[in-house]
Parts: C-alpha cells; sequence; structure tokens
C-alpha cells in the first residue's frame, strides 16, 4: 500500500480534527463571505464590459410571421413589368420551398400594391403604410440583407432570438442580462411583452421557450407581463394575507431553502431566494411602472391613441420605455399576426397601422429624454415573404409565402449610423447580390454594441464555452456603426 495512504488511514478522528480546525474554519469563512457577496450583488448587479459600451438598454420589437419586405422596405419597381409572369427558375435557383406552395404548377410574381416614396437624406424608399415612419428614417439603419436557414416559424423564431434552431438556448435578451447584470434591483432584468394585434386573422403560437435562459442561470430569463388584470400573476398579496404575513413567509421559504443551498449546493437555490426577494420588491414597484397616469398630454400624444388599450403594441412600447428609463436591460416585444400567406391588402394595413406610429413615438420620447444614445430599438421578424403569390393572384390582393433568403430589419439608437442603408437584394428581393447579414453577424454586432467580443462572452455547458453565436464564423459590421 502506498506509504501516504496507510498514514491517513491511521490518523484518529482527534488528530483530524486538530490538524484541521483551520480548515473548516476557512470553510465556514468562505460560506459567510460568499453570502455577504450574495447581499451586494442584490443591491449592485452591474458588470464589467470587455470595453466599453455604447449601449446599455435593448428595446426589441419582434414581428411574429415575417413581415413582407417588398411590401414595406425593399422597393422592387421593375416587378410591376412582371405582374403574373412565372418566377423564373435561375431566380429561384431550386431553393427550398414550403409546404404550402410547393404544390403550386405556378408561382406568379405579385408586385407590390403599395406605392413607395423617398425619404430623408438618405434617400430610404418606404411604403405608403407607414407614415410616421418614413419620418424619422435618417435616425434608423435598415438591413435588407438579412437572411437564415430556417424556413417554418418555431425554428426560425428559435433561431433569431437564441442563435440556434434547436431550442434549450439562451436567448439574446438572457446572455444580455448575464453579461450586464441589474440596474435595478427592484425590477427584472429582462421582461417580455406580448402585444395584442388589431387584426388577428392568423396569430402565430410563441412560448416561454423563446426567453428562455437555457443553460445559464434562471435568473436570467424573461419575466413576462401580462397585457391584461395583474401584470404579473401571483404577484399581489391574496385577499386577507397582509404584507407582514407575507414578509414573514418568505422568510421562513429563504431559511429552508438557504439550508437546501448548504446542503446540495445548487446554484440554481440561489437564483430561487433571490426571485423571491424580487417578487416581493416587485409588488411596490410593479403598479408605479404600469400606471401611465403620470405620463403628460405630449407623450401620449407622440405614441397615439392605442396607448389607453392595455396590451396594444403602443401601450407596450410605452411601457417599454418606462422600464428602460427605470433600468431594465432588455425589453422584449413581440406582435403577432404578420404571417400574411393570404389576404395581405386586408391585414398588412392593419398590422402597420398598429406599429407605425408607435415605433415613431417610441424613438421620439428616448431621444427627448437622452435615453435614445444608449438604447438600441430593434425591428424586424424572423424571415421575410416571397415575391410569388400564395394562392389566388389580383392586381388588389395576393398572399405571400415565408422566404427565408432575404429580409429587412431595423436598428437604431446605440450607437448605431443613423441614415445607413446596407446590403442590395436582386430585382425580385428573392436574393442577396451585395453585403449579406446573417444571424450570427446580427448578434455579434449588437453583443458589440453593449461591449462585449462575442467570442469572449460565453458560458461553460458539459465542458465547452458556449456563446450566442455559435462555433460558425461571424463578424461585427462595422459599417453599420457610428
Amino acid at each position: 500500500m502506498n506509504p501516504m495512504q496507510t498514514h491517513i488511514q491511521q490518523l484518529t478522528r482527534r488528530h483530524f480534527f486538530n490538524q484541521g480546525s483551520h480548515l473548516l474554519g476557512g470553510a465556514a469563512l468562505a460560506t459567510l463571505l460568499r453570502q455577504e457577496q450574495a447581499s451586494a450583488a442584490r443591491v449592485v448587479r452591474s458588470k464589467p464590459t470587455h470595453f466599453p459600451a455604447k449601449a446599455k438598454h435593448i428595446i426589441y420589437l419582434h414581428m411574429v410571421g415575417g413581415p413582407p419586405q417588398m411590401d414595406l422596405y425593399d422597393y422592387k419597381p421593375v416587378m410591376n413589368d412582371w405582374y403574373d409572369k412565372d418566377l423564373p427558375e435561375s431566380v429561384r435557383n431550386g431553393q427550398r420551398l414550403t409546404t404550402m406552395t410547393s404544390g403550386q404548377k405556378r408561382f406568379p410574381i405579385a408586385p407590390s400594391k403599395y406605392k413607395f416614396a423617398q425619404h430623408g437624406k438618405s434617400g430610404m424608399w418606404v411604403s405608403e403604410l407607414l407614415p410616421w415612419t418614413s419620418k424619422m428614417v435618417d435616425d434608423m439603419v435598415f438591413l435588407r440583407t438579412m437572411n437564415t436557414e430556417a424556413i417554418n416559424h418555431e425554428p426560425a423564431i428559435t433561431y433569431m432570438q437564441t442563435g440556434n434552431q434547436v431550442t434549450g438556448r439562451p436567448c439574446l435578451g438572457a446572455w444580455s442580462s448575464y453579461g450586464l447584470g441589474s440596474a435595478n434591483d427592484d425590477l427584472p432584468t429582462f421582461v417580455v411583452l406580448v402585444a395584442k394585434p388589431t387584426n388577428t386573422e392568423q396569430v402565430q403560437a410563441i412560448s416561454a421557450r423563446l426567453w428562455s435562459s437555457g443553460y445559464l442561470p434562471g435568473e436570467h430569463a424573461g419575466v413576462s407581463f401580462r397585457s391584461g388584470g395583474d401584470p404579473i400573476l401571483y404577484i399581489n398579496n391574496p385577499p386577507g394575507v397582509p404584507s407582514e404575513v407575507r414578509r414573514k413567509t418568505l422568510d421562513g421559504l429563504k431559511s429552508l431553502n438557504e439550508l437546501t443551498q448548504q446542503q446540495l449546493g445548487d446554484p440554481e437555490t440561489d437564483t430561487r431566494i433571490q426571485q423571491y426577494e424580487l417578487a416581493y420588491r416587485m409588488q411596490s414597484s410593479v403598479p408605479e411602472l404600469t400606471n401611465l397616469a403620470d405620463e403628460p398630454k405630449s407623450t401620449r400624444e407622440l405614441y397615439g391613441d392605442s396607448i389607453d388599450k392595455p396590451g396594444s403594441f403602443g401601450h407596450t412600447v410605452l411601457l417599454a420605455r418606462r422600464m428602460v428609463e427605470r433600468g431594465v436591460r432588455f425589453v422584449q416585444i413581440y406582435h403577432n399576426n404578420w404571417d400574411t400567406h393570404a389576404n395581405v391588402a386586408g391585414r398588412l394595413p392593419d398590422q402597420c397601422r398598429d406599429v407605425d406610429q408607435p415605433c415613431y413615438g417610441l424613438i421620439q420620447d428616448l431621444k427627448q429624454r437622452g435615453l435614445f444614445d444608449d438604447t438600441i430599438v430593434i425591428w424586424g421578424g424572423e424571415f421575410g415573404r416571397t415575391i410569388y403569390s400564395q394562392g389566388g393572384l389580383s392586381h388588389e390582393n395576393y398572399g405571400r409565402d415565408h422566404h427565408p433568403r432575404c429580409f429587412t430589419m431595423w436598428v437604431a439608437g446605440g450607437g448605431f449610423k443613423g441614415g445607413t442603408i446596407y446590403g442590395e437584394t436582386d430585382d425580385f428581393s428573392y436574393n442577396i447580390v451585395k453585403d449579406p447579414v446573417h444571424i450570427r453577424d446580427f448578434h455579434a454586432t449588437v453583443l458589440n454594441q453593449l461591449g462585449f467580443d462575442h467570442q469572449r462572452l460565453t458560458f461553460k455547458v458539459q465542458g465547452l464555452d458556449s456563446r450566442l453565436t455559435g462555433v460558425e464564423p461571424a463578424r461585427v459590421i462595422k459599417e453599420l456603426l457610428a
């Protein structure tokens, strides 16, 4: 037997405790220090970045379903000469189709029925459906060559939010929370709002998987605020339960959770303790946050009449401004019903009316309050739409199928160079001819503005340093930055 093993086995219990007393004291001290550090972290939890950040907050406006880029931002006048002609095979080039149009005998070209005009010093072409947006094009960066491999909604939205088509990864909001930390101890770092569209002809299913923390600690998951009733379920005390009873109950739960933490050392137990405490503090902070009565008339007029309808897009973006003003790092807003397989003429005007003036009001409001320079506003969907019609075609109405090869998004604030128009598509808005922007590039650029090198913002999972942009090449698009 090894002499060292023999010596260890022959140690008496008294000798062990005599020799190990300082070690046990050190372990106890380390435990106390961890508790003190956790307490301090709950007061100030902002974290250092890799380099000076241009932005501290993000408001991400996701248009669920995929807005048709050629009806809004990607002007293609040549298509008027192609009305009802078949999409050339040389343009499609054997690219994948969804099952909704793969069986069509024809792929007839459907030019946009909407008028376009150039606006601002940048000369950006914008559809007549977006009169308010057209007033602020010089504050915006237009990415006309976004592209993805995903062609169906669930994997495509997941890809856009998490950098991977497979569910279970952390989303951009969770990575922002993990990287930046909290700037307000009484509100969540990452909040999710689901706006109610005026038209509900064809809404897509979305779920909490999209705002999950994935393999990051649970505290970085998005907290979903409801559009009606109590903003957060069960945050208020039940009838007959005073605050002092709630406080005593939470203290008891905390003690039990601390015992579990000492026994198992699971970091998610610490997360549970912190989230209970945050929920208690939110009983005071959330009612004040969601009460819009103190907003001046001038601000209310910026966003339009819809802000008085709880759950409307206008109402949610005004809440988003109030959140970032109070230190919330990331606000994710979903607006549904952009999946225009048919009846573009009947649905698209409703969708645009929902978002047009509120987006304008949000940008102006952020500028007036000095928040625009350090807040990134993102607008876009999970993919684009086809230039050919799905189903029946007429000059007055048509439908469009999913199209991942190219679509338009816009970004404003947070150090992005306003008035920039980036990338070009072909005459059919079907293929990219200049400056493609993959989802990974977009994520890398956004993280850059938050002060992070996307290759260094990692979290170890099963022995690997995992990151939002994955293992494939991604680049920061410097041309978009001021």
